[in-house]
Parts: structure tokens; sequence; C-alpha cells
């Protein structure tokens, strides 16, 4: 009997929790599509191949939950990996889970590049925010948006972009830049960056706003020490750690497959 209940107890609380989880994506723009981007910060090459393996990371979790993506934007690095990489993805309550994840990744692990093997640390920022739709009432002024149009890079051969389809836009009050290829057609491309800075604006107002209701400061964190949210250790012990929540796990090659739920769970249920 007493393992009989202890059964049901486990099962109402997995129950409860999962309620409240469910409970905290009741935000304005939970249940919205998101943009999704990575940044490579401080550490070269070795950043660059560390943006590139989150981004796998991340398709890995978007696969599993059932989300659609669609790369937007991507910028290769020099040696290896990427620079940057824009995404965007649809599905049930979106924004509302990856919102989690903006901030600051920080990567130890043995160098690849490195023909000494000596242990580098990368970092890479992580930035999500929700897209709005056609009906929303947010307008952007022309005149505060310098449009600029260059080649799409990709595959070479017959398959070469020759014309400036890739369309790049800046909100200049804002200084916030966007940029797609990923459609052939620059009026697609213009459209689709258009809706993108749309969000991206707003959101930006939108978290002023809030920063001022609760009287915190508006500090951007730099891509370098001191400022991460999550640790990925893979050298010399295998740890990932969430440095808001303390949730930490030694699994830390299921964590790059795409199993970062319990670090967005967490922080849902404690920060939202």
């Amino acid at each position: 009997m007493t393992a009989e209940l202890l059964e049901h107890a486990n099962a109402l609380e997995k129950e409860v929790t999962h309620l409240e989880f469910v409970r905290k994506l009741s935000g304005e723009d939970d249940d919205k599509p998101a943009i999704l981007t990575v940044h490579s910060g401080a550490g070269g090459t070795e950043s660059c191949d560390w943006c590139d393996m989150l981004f796998r990371m991340y398709c890995r979790w978007m696969e599993k939950k059932g989300y659609a993506y669609t790369v937007l934007d991507s910028q290769p690095g020099e040696g290896a990996g990427l620079k940057s990489v824009t995404v965007q993805v649809t599905g049930d309550y979106v924004f509302g889970h990856l919102k989690a994840e903006s901030g600051v990744h920080r990567l130890v692990r043995i160098s690849p590049f490195d023909a000494n093997a000596r242990r580098h640390t990368s970092f890479a920022s992580v930035y999500s925010y929700p897209i709005i739709d056609n009906s929303d009432d947010f307008e952007l002024d022309e005149k505060d948006i310098r449009i600029d149009t260059y080649r799409s890079s990709g595959a070479g051969g017959q398959n070469v972009n020759k014309t400036d389809s890739a369309v790049r836009m800046t909100h200049i009050p804002t200084n916030i830049v966007v940029a797609c290829q990923n459609e052939r057609s620059q009026l697609k491309n213009r459209d689709v960056a258009m809706k993108v800075l749309k969000s991206r604006v707003r959101q930006f107002y939108k978290e002023q706003d809030e920063k001022k209701r609760t009287d915190k400061l508006a500090v951007k964190k730099k891509i370098e020490w001191g400022s991460q949210i999550r640790s990925y250790v893979l050298h010399p012990y295998n740890l990932v750690k969430d440095h808001r929540t303390e949730v930490e796990t030694s699994n830390a090659t299921g964590v790059l497959d795409g199993d970062i739920d319990m670090f967005i769970e967490a922080y849902l249920l404690n920060f939202q």
C-alpha cells in the first residue's frame, strides 16, 4: 500500500509541476512564433564553432518538440562554424519556451583547432523575440529605416546568386540590424526582413518599458567572462550548469543533442 501511495504521490507531483509550467506560459507573447539568433562572441574561430554547435543543439531541440524552423540569415566563420545565424521558429508556445534561452552561453573544452590540445573557453550569445502578425498596430516610420542590398552567400556553380537579392535593414533610432537572404527574390527578402525588424524593435521598446517599471538599469552584458547564463564544460569533466537556477547535469552530450527542457522549465518556474 505504501509503494502504491508513493507512486500516486509522484504522479500527482509531476502533474502539478506540469500545470504550474503551463500556467507560466500565459504571457502576452508566449504563444507567438519566434525569431532565434545566435552570435559568436569572444574567442575567434573557437566561438564561431561554438555558435555552430549551439545552432545544432537548438535544431535538435526544435525537431524533438515538433517545431518548424527556417534559416533567415547566416554568416559563416572565417575558419569554421558560424559568426551568426538567425532562425524563424513556429509551433505551440515557441516564444514562451525560447525566451528562457536568451543570454550568454559559455563552452569549456579541449580545442580541436589547437595543435597543442590546450583547453579553451568560448562564448556565444543567444536572443529570442516574438514575431508579431500583420494585425498588430505597431508600425515603423520608413524614414527611420536604412535599407541595403547585397549578394547572397551560398552554393557556387550553377546555383550561385548573381543578383543583389539579400536585404539588410537598420532601424536608425535603436541601431537594430536585421538581414534576410533566404529567398532568391529581393522583394520576398525585403518583406521578411521588415517583419523581423518590426518584431525586434517592438520587443526592444517593450523591454525598455518593463525595465523602467521595475526601476532596473538597461545594462547589456558583453559576450565574455562573468555574464554567462549557462556553462557547458567538456573538459576535464562533463557538466552543463544553468547559473540562474543552479540546475545541472553531467549528460553534456544529451544537452548538446537538444535535451534542454530541464533548463527551460526550471527557469520559467522560478523566474516567470
